[in-house]
């Protein structure tokens, strides 16, 4: 039989705990991963006013950020070098998880070159606390097989390089890296002649859904817990361009169920183009729909 003194003692708690803010027991409930935005989408604004932009991506509710544009020279993002850059992310409680560098332009170059680049990106994800380093394009002259062959062993290196520093690495993927040629494309020679554990995929959903013959999950399958970044973007349903989410043809709701088998560990919302009416407007409006209708896979 319980007694008066432990039902007023239970009463007190149980009124206390009504009394608490939504926000103690939503803890529970929320994501387990930042919702990120890719730069790159934004590049107008970032160029104009990185300041009044960045405080503008926070009050949209994005919690994390992938960097696009770096000056090795001066270690600078946005002409703004990178314990400045990093200081104006924090101020905004903002943070920066991956960057997007400029690898592919030392293709060609000589290797001393490349890693004295690579060294500079080290320090400049060094002082952004960026976990990853990402390389995010191929210039076209650079896209045949014979290349891939010879990127392949350069993707190791670098990622050997960055390994050592205590950072991460990954390759980003377009349309190109899925064109055949001849039974095989730049995609599986990546998968294939890379070491998993030196050099990370970031997944481009969008490109994917566009231009691969298999599915994400497919993909996932082949190497499960490679796929540690991925890129969040909608498909046009008429012109196959980029719109934002929710205007477009791809379900989310059947790819981001298998963000364990992938091993995601980041994501960013991404638009690279054909805006409505601003970019800025657009990625309050992929946001809105994302945190509305997508957030709760991650939870």
């Amino acid at each position: 039989m319980i007694t008066r003194r432990q039902f007023i003692s239970h009463s007190c708690m149980a009124t206390s705990a009504l009394m608490l803010p939504n926000a103690f027991f939503a803890e529970e409930t929320k994501s387990a991963y930042k919702m990120g935005l890719q730069l790159f989408t934004i590049r107008d604004a970032m160029a104009k006013d990185p300041f009044a932009t960045i405080k503008q991506v926070a009050a949209l509710g994005y919690e994390d950020t992938e960097t696009y544009g770096f000056d090795p020279k001066t270690v600078s993002y946005y002409g703004l070098k990178a314990k400045d850059f990093l200081g104006l992310l924090s101020d905004h409680g903002l943070t920066t998880t991956s960057g997007h560098y400029d690898l592919f332009r030392y293709f060609n170059a000589p290797e001393a070159e490349l890693m004295a680049y690579v060294d500079q990106c080290i320090i400049g994800a060094g002082i952004l606390k960026q976990p990853y380093i990402t390389w995010p394009w191929l210039d076209p002259n650079n896209r045949s097989i014979e290349q891939f062959k010879q990127l392949a062993p350069k993707l190791n290196r670098i990622g050997e390089r960055i390994k050592k520093a205590g950072l991460g690495f990954a390759y980003h993927n377009h349309n190109f890296e899925f064109i055949d040629h001849g039974g095989i494309n730049g995609y599986e020679i990546i998968m294939k002649e890379t070491d998993p554990d030196l050099v990370k995929l970031q997944i481009d959903l969008y490109w994917v859904m566009r231009a691969s013959k298999l599915s994400p999950a497919a993909l996932f399958s082949m190497q499960p817990g490679r796929f540690v970044m991925w890129h969040i973007k909608d498909m046009d349903k008429v012109t196959q361009d980029y719109t934002e989410l929710g205007n477009g043809s791809i379900d989310y709701t059947k790819i981001l169920p298998d963000k364990d088998l992938a091993g995601m560990e980041y994501y960013y919302l991404e638009q690279g183009g054909n805006f409505k009416k601003s970019s800025m407007e657009s990625i309050a409006e992929s946001a809105a729909f994302f945190k509305k209708n997508l957030a709760k896979y991650f939870r």
